[in-house]
């Protein structure tokens, strides 16, 4: 029950992920209406930076209150569209609302004049100037914080916005570009939504626009990449992941366990950042193991009031989760949770796969659902270099009592938590994106603000200066020269690095 579009292919028409009911209608924008969205972007992106810090801060702070005001009536919308449960929406609602008060709080400190030092001869400084607009490609599985979050510091930033969400779960994304538009009734095309599917997604990096977000999976970000290359077009990317925990002899395993199967249950396993693997040090492998089956097995997939996790909505999804499951188990691994289920089950219950080979397709490719595979390994060295030495490096999480962080700084990932799990996607001002297979570029705290300028260096004359023009006196570079030299090669200079010693 994901989504449909009606006969002539002109709306997107979604479903209630529990009844199958219909939700709403959205219509589809081909590339004529999306050039339209971004020219009319285009028209609002000066006046909207000419506002500068103040100016937009105070229309920030109008849209936020909008966004809290509307908080339950958007959470049960995430809830129908997506499945997941109305808590988990409140928690996206509550995150983009922290995401707005990191970049209203912060977006002049971080992209306002910096001065720098320079000669009695000149004044220099570097701003960061907004791009102009952005088009923001956003997912299903966090239809609002993850796009909200992008969108937010892209506005903060000086930019005007236009948002293609996920054809499963669009109103979100709808809904937030609605209460722009009552919150900023002044500069309504600032931010704006259109929908569709794959062809809309095409048509918006293809629609002139300065830099483009897209969040998705490895296959769809090439594609994306592709386009963007022709017209030279920035690009932030955040792919897949198959993030894994490493946990050492000497971790707490009580606490191990209870973090990572949350790391890896929570949202169905439908995260970028779940974790999908555990590299399990031999000696606590079983007793961790135990421990994890045992809250593991108290998670339930439904669409209940009580229900922790919801459905998978991308029935296309539920067959990579089994072949996944059916691959580590043909290899030798053992279900001590769940195990393979029908393909046309949308609840997919959560299945902890123990002792499964390091080469499974459950180890080594994104798997996308409720699902932890746990890998014993000889020691922390094997779990770092297996780690290491897969495709993608977005997430990981860590646990050992005395070596955590120096385990962590030898991730090749963007992201570590030591001794819990995700806490990283939690702080606003911690960034947020990875590496290889994983993408690149970030988002989240002070780098997602610079990422959506650009910086720009001033220098101002205030006195005549015959060394940036023709005619300047004969010697004068050799003169400077001479100086540098004599200066690096004082005493005074040597000994303050301590190379004198060494002479």
């Amino acid at each position: 029950m994901d989504t449909r579009t009606d006969r002539d292919g002109t709306e997107v028409v979604t479903l209630d992920q529990a009844t199958g009911a219909e939700v709403a209608r959205y219509p589809v924008a081909g590339p004529a209406g999306v050039q339209r969205a971004v020219r009319s972007a285009r028209d609002a992106a000066e006046p909207w930076r000419d506002l500068g810090f103040t100016g937009r801060t105070a229309r920030l702070r109008a849209w936020r209150r909008d966004i809290a005001r509307g908080g339950e009536e958007l959470a049960a919308l995430i809830h129908a569209e997506n499945g997941k449960s109305v808590e988990d929406g409140r928690a996206e609602v509550v995150g983009l609302l922290a995401h707005l008060g990191f970049a209203i709080d912060n977006a002049e400190r971080v992209l306002g004049r910096r001065d720098v030092p320079s000669t009695g001869e000149q004044e220099a400084w570097v701003e960061h100037l907004p791009y102009g607009v952005v088009g923001v490609l956003g997912p299903w599985n966090f239809p609002l914080v993850t796009p909200g979050a992008i969108v937010v510091h892209a506005l903060a930033a000086g930019n005007a916005v236009v948002l293609k969400p996920s054809p499963i779960t669009p109103g979100a994304g709808d809904w937030l570009a609605r209460a722009w538009r009552r919150a900023v009734p002044d500069l309504p095309d600032v931010f704006q939504c259109v929908h569709g599917f794959a062809a809309t997604g095409a048509a918006l990096t293809e629609a002139g626009v300065d830099k483009v977000a897209f969040t998705g999976s490895v296959a769809s970000g090439r594609a994306v990449a592709a386009a963007c290359a022709h017209s030279l077009t920035p690009m932030l990317l955040e792919l897949g992941g198959n993030d894994g925990a490493v946990v050492a002899e000497d971790a707490d395993l009580d606490r191990a366990a209870a973090h990572i199967t949350w790391g890896a249950l929570q949202n169905a396993g439908l995260g970028c950042i779940s974790l999908e693997v555990a590299y399990v040090v031999d000696e606590v492998h079983d007793a961790l193991v135990e421990r994890i089956a045992a809250l593991a097995g108290a998670v339930r997939a439904g669409s209940g009031e009580h229900d922790p996790i919801g459905p998978v909505p991308l029935p296309a999804q539920i067959a990579v989760i089994q072949r996944h499951i059916r691959d580590a188990l043909d290899r030798g691994a053992v279900a001590v949770v769940g195990g393979p289920a029908g393909d046309d089950d949308r609840y997919v219950q959560p299945t902890i796969l123990a002792n499964v080979p390091p080469d499974t397709l459950a180890a080594t490719e994104e798997t996308f659902g409720p699902v932890l595979s746990v890998v014993r390994v000889r020691d922390t060295e094997e779990a770092i270099a297996r780690v290491n030495a897969g495709p993608y490096g977005l997430g990981s999480a860590v646990f050992s009592r005395r070596r955590g962080v120096a385990i962590a700084r030898r991730l090749r990932v963007g992201m570590t938590s030591v001794n819990d799990a995700l806490a990283f996607a939690t702080n606003t001002g911690l960034p947020f994106g990875g590496r290889g297979h994983s993408g690149f570029g970030r988002k989240h705290g002070d780098e997602g603000l610079r990422e959506f300028a650009y910086p720009h260096a001033v220098t101002v004359r205030t006195v005549p200066a015959p060394a940036t023009a023709f005619g300047r006196a004969p010697g004068a570079m050799a003169a400077a020269l001479t100086a540098a030299r004599d200066l690096l090669e004082s005493p005074d200079e040597l000994e303050s690095h301590g190379e004198l010693a060494d002479r």
